[in-house]
């Protein structure tokens, strides 16, 4: 019942997720964070069980820290994030795989905002717009009109707005709160929420 879509533009990525932590016909919580900073300039959405969500995510952003610690401050560029996140689903796939679909963004000097498509099943596709779990059905026809090559930062927040206004309108689910995530060259920025993940 997640709801993962993401937009990238010139010089950046919006990534945005429904805040309800749900299951059968109970929800728990409304106002989780499922879009996790990995580093300084990326960020990655994650739909799936709450218990995945949390285990991937912290597993990847402990990873990329490690791998900055050991390399002088180095970090990965996005493309390099992508494919390890996409190396590790597929290695899980045949132990114990991790039941999340994410959506990987960044922003990269010289390269600006990028972002990936990965499922379960170890599938990754560079992608200019996506979407994860049920807003795919909703959200991709308003992509596929409202995205254009060029767009700059309010565009593209106008588009995952749009999105959002469409699940509401749509839906039969309930999704009240949303969290909008801008990754660009001033690193990753909470744009807006429906409710305070630090208020529990």
């Amino acid at each position: 019942m997640d709801t993962v879509f993401g937009v990238s533009y010139e010089g950046g990525v919006v990534i945005a997720a429904d805040q309800s932590n749900a299951r059968s016909i109970l929800t728990y919580q409304s106002n989780l964070d499922k879009v996790t900073e990995l580093s300084s300039h990326s960020a990655m959405g994650v739909a799936g069980p709450n218990s995945d969500l949390v285990n991937f995510t912290q597993y990847i952003a402990k990873n990329f820290k490690l791998y900055e610690l050991s390399n002088d401050g180095m970090q990965l560029s996005t493309a390099a994030q992508a494919n390890f996140c996409r190396g590790e689903l597929a290695t899980a796939l045949r132990k114990g795989p991790f039941q999340v679909n994410v959506l990987l963004g960044g922003f990269d000097e010289g390269v600006g905002g990028s972002l990936y498509f990965l499922d379960y099943m170890g599938a990754m596709q560079k992608v200019p717009y996506g979407c994860q779990g049920y807003a795919g059905a909703f959200c991709l026809s308003v992509m596929d009109r409202q995205w254009t090559k060029g767009l700059d930062e309010a565009e593209a927040v106008a588009v995952v707005e749009k999105c959002i206004q469409e699940l509401k309108t749509r839906f039969l689910i309930s999704q009240p709160n949303f969290m909008i995530k801008v990754i660009n060259k001033d690193g990753v920025k909470v744009h807006s929420f429906g409710a305070d993940p630090t208020d529990n």
